[in-house]
């Protein structure tokens, strides 16, 4: 239960970071509701194939709820991947947003 607790305080942190700068989900709700749950559905399709493969093996462990959403899937691994999508864009958004913001500093010291 303490990592899935972890993992939503680190979601609501993004979605702080996300709402004081606009920079995703802030900025475009649908799109970014979309790009959040196709990377998720991506990753989860991923991870299910790992498991048939027999790359991936759960471990039961005192942290974790023993919830699964599959064979060998806990529940926490839906909400990791989540957070793996939405930390991302925010990096990315992130970084355009200072890329754009140095490049107007830029012009506007070049024109005074």
């Amino acid at each position: 239960m303490i990592y899935l607790i972890i993992l939503l305080l680190l979601l609501g942190c993004m979605a702080l970071l996300d709402a004081r700068w606009k920079l995703f989900l802030f900025a475009h709700p649908w799109a970014a509701a979309s790009v959040l749950a196709i990377g998720t559905a991506y990753f989860l399709v991923w991870d299910v194939a790992a498991i048939a493969a027999g790359i991936f093996l759960h471990r039961d462990s005192h942290l974790m709820t023993g919830i699964m959403i599959g064979p060998q899937l806990p529940l926490e691994e839906a909400f990791f991947l989540l957070f793996l999508c939405y930390q991302t864009m925010i990096l990315f958004t992130g970084a355009l947003h200072i890329w754009h913001r140095r490049g107007r500093l830029r012009r506007a010291g070049e024109q005074s």
